[in-house]
């Protein structure tokens, strides 16, 4: 599939590749940050959640790399510099990153955070790449032309989610520090069982993407997964054959004044997603 460009003299396959770039240089810099000592952090504490020094280094490090390549051509919206006033950027092509997706995970030295980079257009992904810093892994993708892992090496090599399992031997990633009771009953409702616990978000779908799981569902309460947290892994997984869709199988917009995905989405391999739907929908 052939799509438009937000640049006349550039392709999304360049484009993509000069995100990668700009994403393995910010994973250095997260690396870098990951081995202080957390007091040296400057943890501050927002209404959603932490946010540290490493965050805002590598938010700056991400605009200024993507906005000299796309210039005045696009819309930005990232965790760090977006202002709570629920304003849609008017840009038919926005670009939304989470520089550090998993902050709570950073500071415990989990090790599962992520870098969260889309491209979007009309308010859906069209190009994504998720680095996993400490495993060395990174995940990009556009829409039509499937998810590719990228080595430490460079070595490109296609990955599609698994197949053939039954539905009861689907395996459900869940947070580690977001557990409300109404996720928790929302779970019991599902015809799998079988959880494995995961941090960031992008590491869930890289789970999903690398077989380690089938599912993952998000619950909003007080507050509800944005936009940032979602675009990037959204594209990987479902170039990868996965679906990801809210609870009644309508697909996530974005870029849409509220930067909030409220209510239930699931994401999984796509096999028994209508099925999963159904189960909490019940």
């Amino acid at each position: 599939m052939r799509m438009n460009s937000p640049l006349p003299h550039i392709t999304l396959v360049d484009i993509l590749d000069q995100t990668i770039e700009i994403s393995q240089s910010a994973a250095a810099i997260l690396k870098s940050y990951y081995r202080v000592s957390t007091d040296n952090l400057e943890v501050l504490d927002k209404i959603e959640g932490p946010v540290t020094v490493a965050d805002k280094a590598v938010d700056k490090h991400i605009l200024d790399g993507i906005q000299a390549m796309c210039g005045e051509s696009c819309g930005y919206l990232t965790e760090e510099t977006y202002q709570n006033g629920d304003l849609e950027l008017c840009q038919d092509w926005v670009w939304i990153i989470d520089p550090l997706d998993g902050t709570r995970d950073f500071i415990d030295k989990t090790g599962e955070y992520a870098i969260h980079i889309a491209l979007t257009y009309k308010h859906r992904p069209v190009l994504a790449v998720v680095t996993i810093p400490e495993s060395n892994r990174l995940y990009a993708a556009i829409a039509g032309g499937g998810t590719c892992q990228i080595t430490a090496d460079g070595v490109r090599k296609p990955v599609q989610v698994s197949r053939g399992k039954k539905i009861a031997e689907l395996v459900v990633v869940a947070s580690r520090n977001h557990r409300s009771e109404e996720l928790v009953r929302l779970l019991a409702q599902l015809p799998c069982q079988q959880q494995r616990t995961v941090g960031s978000i992008g590491c869930k779908i890289a789970a999903i993407v690398e077989h380690h799981a089938d599912v993952y569902v998000s619950l909003s309460g007080k507050s509800a997964p944005k936009d940032w947290d979602l675009a990037a892994p959204e594209l990987i997984l479902t170039e990868a054959g996965g679906r990801f869709t809210h609870a009644d199988g309508s697909l996530p917009q974005y870029n849409r004044g509220d930067v909030s995905q409220w209510g239930c989405l699931i994401a999984s391999n796509g096999e028994w997603h209508q099925e999963l739907l159904n189960s909490v929908d019940s």
